[in-house]
């Protein structure tokens, strides 16, 4: 099995062929939020693990709860997080209107600057070390 590697992560050929089945304007945001997330988790020390859910990219820490990243119906591209969890709830309280937000599970953009590495790395953050915080 061949593999890519993207911001010095190594990324299987299921992952590497989701993202490359998206439009590039969609595919550039994905790709920094993906960054992100493994920059988070190296920061952090937590393993995560790349995988496929739902043919999405998802990103899974031994101790918190799964990330996804994909297009969205109402965005171009979207963060989103385990919808049984209170992540949402809680980043909506720490940043009242900064952000669009599809009810209790995605975090939604059209552009790469809608990123905000300190705002959106914590809610990241937060979901990777989410069963150890509880």
């Amino acid at each position: 099995m061949a593999i890519e590697v993207l911001s010095g992560h190594v990324q299987s050929d299921g992952v590497a062929a989701a993202f490359a089945s998206i439009p590039e304007e969609s595919r550039a945001g994905l790709l920094k939020l993906r960054a992100l997330i493994l920059d988070t988790a190296q920061r952090l020390e937590q393993p995560v693990e790349e995988t496929l859910r739902w043919g999405q990219p998802s990103y899974i820490a031994p101790k918190g709860s799964a990330l996804r990243i994909w297009t969205h119906k109402a965005a171009r591209f979207a963060l989103f997080v385990h919808c049984q969890t209170r992540l949402m709830e809680e980043h909506r309280t720490a940043f009242p209107g900064m952000d669009r937000i599809d009810g209790n599970r995605a975090i939604l953009f059209d552009t790469t600057d809608e990123i905000d590495p300190d705002r959106h790395g914590m809610l990241i953050a937060r979901a990777l070390t989410y069963k150890q915080t509880r």
